[in-house]
């Protein structure tokens, strides 16, 4: 080859390879481009950590981008990788089954034998889709078993959990948090998400304030030594602690301060799981004598079915992404791992996850994923990855129910009743959120006044204090809305 020319082609690798390289790297210099790189522009006041990435989803071009590969710690926009695994590999008609079987034989009202239950990782049996009562599953148990002639049990209650791996606390969650209720235990078993509501009201002026939880199951050991205290006094303070299983309430409460009620986390979910189905048996008329007795699988055979309850994919996943619930994330994953890899693990469950996402079109080895719901700071992906997701699932069959899960501009959910509320953007911005100390994420699609649909991605780490992300995200997308 002449080297002239050889020198021509080097030149013009290098001006390739610069432009891709570098943070600016944008598409036509249009009006859309510009209103939307003048908010970027202004973004950058807040944080100098920003990725921002906007494809037209009909034909994929890119219309922006600013630091469009540069990975990024993503929160809770991780959920959008899980839920869409999910839903790829179990499809939206896969259910949740959780199995109550019974075994020996039944003479004037007593069962000669035991109770099983076979854990499938559904995240649903609890008060929220129970109209509150978190023991409607379990009381509908209690009346098959009646239907049965049931009303005493003499033997055991096991409960078997071997779908999900032992470990139910992932390594990387912050071991500071582990009794808030965004950092419930994943197990194969659970109820009411892994969580307790705690109930704290005023007892007589003096005394100890009074503490229940909700429902009464007997699992912890409780320390109370909060004190009612006169009404208008200042400084008062509640704290609720727990270490293991043992439930901490100090500080005081005003006499006249109705209750104050928080969900804290539960030690043992399968502990917990049985100790529910024992009180809401109990609460129906049928006594278990025996002990429980958590097992991977049921022993031996000739166990006969009760009941079985189930709960669908769908609603797991508007559940996981409208309301941002990590129990949900991860019961999703291990699920995914335990039906494509054989072990319901957060190793496996990465893996399925991964090959999914390279089966989009995201490279292998250009993204890190350490968990399903963005607990983790290891969590790094770059806004092409999650547009070239949104766009990918936008032509699924199920690509509609999954956009229809994320919340949307003035829904009536949290922040959302006030973010983008008024028109154009009501209705017509439907995104995921993630939020972690100096991180804020939001990911998903804007219709604009044109009638065009776009897929956006824009991700900020570093976020300096006292400067408001969700402006500038929203800004952002304003722009994106009027001018696209």
């Amino acid at each position: 080859m002449p080297r002239g020319r050889l020198r021509r082609q080097i030149a013009l690798l290098a001006a390739v390879f610069a432009s891709l390289a570098g943070p600016a790297a944008r598409a036509a210099d249009t009006p859309l481009a510009q209103a939307v790189g003048r908010e970027v522009q202004a973004a950058l006041h807040g944080t100098a950590a920003l990725g921002v990435h906007v494809v037209e989803v009909e034909s994929g071009a890119t219309v922006f981008a600013y630091a469009p590969d540069e990975p990024r710690v993503i929160a809770s926009n991780t959920k959008l990788l899980t839920t869409a695994a999910a839903l790829e590999a179990l499809g939206p008609g896969f259910f949740f089954e959780t199995r109550f079987l019974f075994r020996g034989s039944v003479k004037d009202g007593v069962l000669e034998g035991d109770l099983g239950v076979v854990g499938g990782g559904d995240p649903s049996i609890s008060g929220r889709a129970n109209d509150g009562d978190s023991l409607a599953v379990f009381r509908g148990w209690a009346r098959e078993l009646a239907a049965r002639g049931v009303r005493k049990v003499r033997g055991d209650l096991y409960l078997a959990d071997g779908l999900f791996e032992p470990l139910e606390i992932h390594p990387d969650w912050p071991r500071g948090q582990l009794a808030s209720w965004y950092e419930a235990p994943i197990a194969a078993l659970s109820f009411n998400e892994n969580c307790m509501l705690v109930r704290v009201s005023p007892g007589k002026r003096g005394r100890a304030a009074v503490v229940e939880t909700v429902p009464p199951v007997p699992l912890f050991r409780l320390d109370n030594t909060a004190r009612t205290v006169a009404p208008r006094k200042r400084g008062l303070h509640l704290a609720i602690s727990r270490v293991d299983d043992l439930l901490r309430v100090s500080g005081a409460v005003a006499e006249n301060s109705g209750t104050f009620d928080t969900w804290i986390t539960v030690p043992d979910p399968v502990a917990y799981f049985g100790a529910a189905l024992r009180t809401a048996l109990a609460e129906e008329g049928i006594a278990i004598a025996g002990r429980q007795r958590p097992v991977e699988q049921l022993p031996g055979p000739l166990w006969e079915r009760v009941a079985v309850y189930r709960s669908d994919l769908a609603t797991a996943v508007e559940v996981t992404l409208k309301h941002s619930q990590n129990f949900f994330a991860e019961s999703l994953m291990k699920q995914l791992a335990a039906r494509r890899c054989g072990l319901g693990s957060w190793h496996e469950g990465i893996q399925a996850v991964s090959e999914f996402l390279v089966g989009t079109g995201v490279p292998a080895g250009t993204f890190a994923l350490s968990d399903g719901s963005g607990l983790s700071r290891r969590n790094r992906f770059t806004p092409r990855h999650l547009t070239q997701l949104l766009r990918y699932m936008y032509f699924r069959p199920d690509g509609a129910l999954w956009a229809r899960s994320m919340p949307y501009a003035g829904e009536d959910l949290g922040s959302w009743k006030r973010r983008l509320a008024n028109p154009p953007y009501r209705g017509n911005v439907f995104a995921k959120t993630g939020t972690l100390e100096g991180v804020s994420a939001l990911s998903g699609y804007a219709r604009a006044v044109s009638g065009k649909l776009y897929a956006f991605s824009i991700l900020l780490n570093g976020a300096r204090g006292g400067w408001n992300p969700h402006r500038a995200q929203d800004q952002i997308v304003m722009a994106l809305v009027d001018n696209g």
